[in-house]
């Protein structure tokens, strides 16, 4: 991934828009929302329209943030159950469940991560 990934601002603004805090779209919380948006696949110009407006930005907000929280979730689920199905012997099983998954996963960093597992099993 060419981006380097830091999802800790977009948590720590979900968490204080959540408690009640509004979303003041300034210039870096724009940045922060755009980029945040590109890398969990979310396309350009559905993230440009959102960030133009304050409730619209802070849907955009919780969009991302949860395709940050439930892609770990299905990863880390699928990637532990690939390496049970290996141990018992199950490479193609394995493969399978990794593919599975890569087929429908969006968040950039989560699909490299199958990849690489996909090749780890090569």
């Amino acid at each position: 991934m060419s981006e380097d990934i830091d999802w800790d601002p977009v948590r720590e603004l979900a968490s204080r828009v959540e408690a009640g805090e509004a979303l003041v779209l300034t210039p870096a919380v724009r940045e922060l929302l755009l980029r945040t948006a590109r890398q969990v696949g979310i396309p350009e110009s559905d993230a440009q329209a959102a960030v133009q407006d304050g409730a619209t930005a802070t849907a955009l907000l919780r969009e991302a943030r949860g395709r940050i929280r439930e892609g770990s979730i299905r990863l880390n689920i699928t990637e532990m159950r690939a390496r049970d199905l290996v141990r018992a012997g199950d490479k193609a099983g394995a493969r399978n469940l990794l593919e599975e998954l890569l087929a429908v996963e969006v968040v950039l960093l989560y699909r490299e991560q199958l990849e690489l597992a996909l090749e780890d099993l090569d």
